[in-house]
């Protein structure tokens, strides 16, 4: 357990800005990461290993994309007790986003929106922090969540994530593939069909000529929207199947405001994520599930708020899951209780 209860810091943070609060607390751990402070916040490691798309994840709980975009803090993050960390999502160039404000909390029902955009200092900047940490090198996962800048055209969208899979493979577990933010323009359009098709087969091409290269093949996952019907869900998997990739990731933040209506923010442009998405998100788990059968990882993200939310995810049929709105309103306690909590589900499920 940590040894600065969260409930300490989260009225002074929450007092902030909701974007000056999260730079503060980045910059914070930035600074104490890898000394003697990060015991404020460092929770005792869960081991609970499981296997998916070959390789060994160390527990069930990991740290989604979009919180550290450029990978600044990877082993202060890692010190919560995350068995994976995913950061980013990384762009060929740096972009500052979308304008200020962009980030809102919604605390009546545990949310957050937020718009920004892909802000990050770009490709070159991104690898250089991931190869300072030492993360990976104590038996943790490192996912790294690639995307396009805002400034290429929708069509021209595969050279980018060409480029950024080129720069980040030889420094990563598994690869995200982001094509589910609502907040860069058309990006959510490349979930259709035809779209997608054309994406995966390049990006599956390009993995196979850097396994080569490497000597190592990573994996490849996918992000998807939880704005999506059954029949989408449907198509998606079948692409997914067909392109070889490794796994799934359900999901991303919703565009949809029927769980918030009313409340102060809620009509904010941009992706909503925290409780509200919950049962989207299982929906979509489920209806994956269903359509890509036992043995196809899914890493299930949205809403988890409790130890519940996570084993219901896992119950609706994620393999293991992600945080990141959770954090910010349980602050590091929720890592732990989540990775106990899905320790004692498997071993409840394991044969005597």
């Amino acid at each position: 357990m940590s040894l600065l209860p969260y409930s300490l810091a989260r009225p002074f943070l929450f007092g902030l800005d909701a974007e000056v609060a999260h730079e503060l607390t980045l910059g914070s751990l930035a600074r104490v990461q890898g000394t003697p402070l990060a015991l404020a916040y460092r929770n005792r490691f869960v081991d609970d290993p499981v296997e998916l798309a070959g390789l060994r994840f160390p527990n069930r709980v990991g740290l989604a994309a979009g919180l550290d975009k450029n990978a600044r803090c990877i082993d202060g993050l890692g010190a919560m007790g995350f068995g994976f960390v995913e950061v980013g999502t990384v762009t060929p160039k740096p972009q500052p986003g979308n304008p200020k404000p962009r980030m809102f909390r919604l605390p009546q029902a545990d949310a957050l929106i937020n718009r920004l955009g892909f802000n990050n200092d770009g490709l070159e900047a991104f690898i250089g922090n991931v190869k300072r940490s030492s993360f990976r090198s104590r038996g943790r996962l490192l996912g790294l969540n690639i995307g396009k800048n805002a400034a290429t055209p929708i069509d021209k969208a595969t050279c980018d994530y060409i480029v950024c899979l080129e720069g980040v493979y030889p420094h990563a577990d598994y690869v995200t593939v982001n094509i589910s933010s609502p907040n860069t323009q058309n990006l959510r359009s490349l979930q259709s069909d035809e779209a997608l098709d054309g994406l995966l087969s390049a990006l599956a091409r390009q993995r196979e000529a850097l396994a080569t290269q490497h000597g190592r093949r990573v994996p490849m996952f996918v992000k998807i929207a939880p704005d999506l019907d059954e029949k989408q869900v449907e198509v998606i998997a079948a692409t997914l199947r067909r392109q070889g990739m490794d796994g799934v990731i359900a999901t991303n933040t919703t565009i949809a405001r029927d769980a918030v209506k009313g409340l102060p923010h809620a009509e904010e442009t941009g992706g909503l994520s925290g409780a509200p998405v919950r049962e989207m998100s299982n929906r979509v788990i489920s209806q994956l599930r269903a359509a890509l059968g036992p043995g196809f990882p899914i890493i299930g993200v949205g809403g988890v708020m409790s130890a519940q939310d996570a084993v219901d995810k896992v119950q609706a049929g994620a393999d293991v899951v992600q945080i990141y709105t959770g954090l910010i309103y349980r602050g590091p306690q929720l890592v732990d209780d989540v990775a106990r909590a899905l320790k004692r589900m498997s071993a409840s499920k394991s044969p005597a």
